[in-house]
């Protein structure tokens, strides 16, 4: 089946960016739909913001703008953003009660044949699918922050999850410019977040024992193992909220040797969730 209609769930961090490379790089038709006007507008105006500046940097032309903006229809409305999708991408909050009324209403919504996905970074893709009627019709299809220019898309099967799925999933990611890996196995943290969020935790691990500054827990790794970014810059950049999410799916699923710092859990607490609330181990309303 060729994708040419794609429906995404949020418009949030990951969605609005996902659905700017639906539009912008595989040219497809975007509904992009959230839960409150206010969601859709700050999502459309960080797709905006973005496009904007592919066009500053001469990567894309003014009318190509006008036509990424145009392909994008942002409603509040879950039937008429699902209905006529090839493709639908949940990208809500990392919460499975709150991704499986998701899931469970716009499966309700589907056409038949249609391809339904999630851009979950840890939850288990077979629990997902076990919410929509057709499970071998289903897959992770796990995006990077930000999807705009991140090149990397994990692929992960459910166990019910059929090989034209699949192969579906990884053409229409080709179209949107990314390169692809397979997760043949439903395994919590599918390959990056079950190497990465160890690491930011480990991280975490070394403030709450006092061990060195977070500065210069981000310069020893920067320097030292030659990463573009700390360890705790990024857990900023990515949301500690959602480091700690991972960091309890890892645990649940994979035992103790997972488990959050309990100053990831402070501040998640403390909503110092990184740049997306202004403060986490740094003051980004300043940058």
């Amino acid at each position: 089946m060729e994708i040419k209609k794609v429906c995404v769930l949020g418009s949030g961090l990951m969605g609005h960016g996902i659905a700017q490379v639906s539009a912008q790089v595989a040219k497809c038709d975007v509904t992009m739909r959230d839960v409150k006007q206010e969601f859709l507008d700050k999502g459309m105006s960080m797709i905006n913001r973005s496009v904007q500046k592919f066009v500053q940097k001469q990567l894309i032309s003014e009318q190509a703008m006008k036509e990424v903006l145009g392909r994008i229809h942002p409603t509040l409305n879950l039937e008429e953003a699902v209905v006529n999708a090839d493709l639908i991408i949940e990208a809500v909050p990392e919460n499975i009660k709150i991704k499986q009324s998701v899931l469970t209403e716009a499966d309700s919504y589907a056409k038949d044949g249609a391809i339904i996905t999630s851009n979950t970074s840890s939850i288990s893709i077979t629990e997902l699918a076990s919410f929509t009627k057709h499970p071998e019709n289903f897959c992770g299809m796990h995006f990077f922050n930000p999807p705009q220019l991140m090149k990397l898309v994990e692929i992960i099967r459910g166990v019910k999850t059929s090989d034209e799925t699949v192969n579906a999933i990884v053409k229409v990611s080709e179209r949107m410019g990314k390169e692809t890996v397979i997760v043949k196995k439903d395994s919590a943290g599918f390959i990056v977040n079950r190497i990465l969020v160890p690491a930011l935790n480990e991280a975490f691990n070394l403030v709450w024992e006092g061990v060195a500054s977070p500065e210069d827990i981000d310069k020893a790794i920067k320097l030292g193992l030659n990463w573009p970014m700390g360890p705790l810059t990024l857990a900023d950049y990515l949301g500690i909220d959602t480091t700690f999410y991972i960091a309890e799916v890892l645990q649940g699923e994979l035992g103790e040797k997972y488990a959050p710092c309990p100053l990831l859990r402070q501040m998640t607490r403390a909503g110092l969730t990184g740049r997306k609330s202004g403060k986490g181990f740094y003051d980004w309303t300043k940058k």
